[in-house]
């Protein structure tokens, strides 16, 4: 008779990986050369890279990579704040954590100093007189002014570097991976990036990226990890603790993928054996100590004598405090008795207005009842010493606060009523490492679908795919061909298994009947846009005797056309010159005010206009508001 095989589930343990410093490397020599080498950094909300842009087979990799955060404690010196891998472990820390991103723009300028202090100083630049070197900087798409402002004025100003180029970092991987693939420019195509905080659609004509068409999503890998850190505790309330972010971000990395069909992959899981097959078992860190665990005859009738002498010596002690608490009470009402005794009625009478007492006929009730108290306790005490184990702990008339179970135990149970089990009875154990487990079933697919569904996690907003169609119906029927032949997966939140065939599945869909399409995935997509940016500083150099080349923001264009300007190039954003007159100050005069009012509403509208002689001409400051 053949017995049934019970279902093999995988068993994984979480790495809960610790970070080890970045080291401080020495400036190489190469990079000492008449024309400096330029760096390059990735400035990714998730995390940072960096690297030196020289030909060298070492320098093919970045540095430093770091996650894009500092920690620092309340009231702390800025020399004390740490960044990126100097915090081994985020958790403890997770509530002193700060970023210099808001969503995917850099907001937060004294942090992005820190950072900037951590990458220069790790490279081997640790002078004080600034930092010799170009800078190749990522930003976001359509990146507002005002913050590529703030971050020209750090770089120059603050590190008093040469040159400064700004591209978008899904277009320098977009254009790294078509050098890869031996593709000639000008380059079309649509670039589909998913990051940290936000998604993006990126359409590229001609080598050029398309601004004004372009959209972003809301949903990204931050989304995510909050989303399944919601799921696995609500469906483990027992393990709040344990259900931390580190763990989900790993969840997502390692464990998650995207469904081809999600519904249909829904349906799948409703068969037990599918279920047991790819249900993944994540083992949480327990202790295999087990409380009332097996014990032998001897062990357990050891344990009953302490118990019973404990108990005891509760009661007995208890006893005696009792007995004190009764003398003193009998011996101060006696003492009251006796004022009355010798005449002192006025005493007598304040003494029972104290003892909340109203005549001397219950004061002496009182005294009996005590004096037969005291008299019962002694003679119980006395008792209880010539007995020798016999205690009653009915006569516990209120909890003991020495709470740990003991008193709730009969001491005169039989010895016998726990006998021992024959050794062949096999005991059921409590398992401990099966209820340290998070079952991660149908979580493995539902948190990337919020990708192209949002709606789960209260996102009122279009999927990935749904805004694809809506920038591809923009364009023109050619466009759109040359646009979904060129179809470019990149971001971090692009690495979950069946994403590509995910997004081919819905371009079938969208697209008309025999219209062909291509979907390539970056070859790493969360490192390819420092590749990118690296490439494309060595194939155009930032000074020459013609100035400096196109792409690069010279020391001396930063001082003549302000912070916001930007030296285009093929991975950068569009640059929309403007201007802003500023308002000319408003004479001191003295101004007539008048408030309108209209029913319902609840604030007041003033109007404020100054009084001009006619000999005085009408001064108009235009301004001009330009939003992007």
């Amino acid at each position: 008779m053949s017995s049934k095989h019970e279902p093999v589930y995988q068993i994984f343990s979480f790495q809960d990986c610790k970070s080890s410093p970045d080291p401080i490397f020495e400036l190489p020599a190469q990079c000492l050369t008449d024309t400096p080498t330029p760096i390059v950094i990735d400035n990714g909300s998730f995390q940072t890279r960096a690297g030196w842009a020289a030909p060298a087979a070492e320098f093919e990799s970045p540095r430093l990579l770091f996650r894009s955060v500092a920690a620092r404690s309340r009231g702390a010196a800025r020399s004390e704040t740490q960044i990126g891998n100097d915090i081994s472990n985020l958790e403890p820390l997770r509530w002193l954590l700060k970023s210099q991103f808001d969503r995917n723009v850099v907001v937060n300028f004294e942090i992005q100093e820190l950072m900037f202090d951590h990458v220069f100083t790790h490279l081997g630049l640790g002078s004080e007189d600034g930092v010799p070197h170009p800078i190749v900087l990522t930003e976001a798409p359509g990146n507002p002014l005002h913050c590529r402002q703030m971050m020209s004025e750090l770089l120059f100003e603050c590190y008093r570097v040469p040159y400064v180029s700004y591209g978008v970092d899904s277009l320098y991987s977009f254009y790294h991976n078509n050098t890869q693939r031996s593709l000639q420019p000008p380059h079309t195509g649509i670039v589909l990036s998913s990051g940290y905080h936000c998604s993006h659609i990126l359409p590229v004509i001609n080598g050029r990226f398309d601004a004004v068409n372009c959209k972003r999503v809301n949903v990204a890998g931050s989304q995510a990890a909050s989303y399944l850190q919601r799921l696995l505790q609500l469906k483990y309330p027992g393990h709040l603790a344990a259900v931390t972010l580190s763990r989900v971000e790993e969840l997502l990395h390692e464990h998650s993928y995207t469904a081809v069909d999600y519904h249909e992959e829904l349906e799948k899981w409703r068969s037990p054996e599918f279920y047991e097959r790819e249900v993944h078992h994540m083992q949480l860190p327990f202790s295999t100590k087990v409380p009332g665990g097996c014990v032998s005859v001897e062990e357990r009738q050891e344990r009953r004598a302490q118990q019973l002498r404990r108990l005891q010596e509760i009661n007995a002690r208890r006893r005696e405090e009792k007995l004190l608490q009764d003398q003193e009470r009998l011996d101060r009402l006696m003492a009251v008795q006796e004022l009355l005794e010798d005449g002192l009625l006025d005493q007598f009478h304040k003494s029972l207005v104290e003892l909340n007492m109203d005549s001397a006929e219950e004061l002496q009730s009182y005294i009996n009842k005590l004096q037969m108290a005291v008299e019962q306790g002694r003679q119980k005490l006395l008792h209880s010493d010539g007995a020798e184990g016999k205690t009653e702990v009915s006569e516990l008339e209120q909890p003991m606060d020495e709470g740990d179970g003991v008193a709730l135990m009969d001491p005169d149970f039989p010895e016998d009523t726990l006998p021992e089990k024959p050794a062949n009875v096999v005991q059921p154990v409590f398992n401990m490492a099966e209820y340290h487990q998070l079952f991660v079933g149908t979580e493995r697919l539902r948190c990337p679908e919020i990708l192209f569904q949002p709606s789960p996690t209260g996102e009122d907003q279009m999927g990935l795919m749904e805004t694809l169609q809506y920038v591809l119906a923009r364009y023109t029927p050619e466009q759109q061909e040359a646009l979904v032949s060129n179809v470019f997966l990149t971001g971090g939140n692009m690495q979950y298994p069946g994403m590509k065939e995910r997004v081919e599945r819905e371009l079938l869909a969208m697209r008309p009947f025999q219209s062909h399409f291509k979907v390539t995935m970056a070859l790493q997509p969360a490192l390819d846009a420092w590749y990118g940016a690296r490439d494309w500083a060595l194939e155009h150099p930032p000074g020459g005797e013609g100035g400096p080349a196109e792409g690069w923001i010279s020391r001396q264009e930063y001082e003549e056309k302000g912070g916001e300007y930007l030296s285009e190039h093929c991975a950068s954003n569009v640059f929309v010159p403007m201007k802003i007159v500023k308002p000319l100050p408003a004479r001191p005069a003295e101004p007539s005010v008048t408030t309108l009012t209209s029913t319902g509403a609840s604030a007041a509208v003033t109007m404020v206009t100054s009084a001009l002689t006619p000999s005085c001409p009408t001064v108009a400051a235009d301004v001009s508001m330009v939003t992007s």
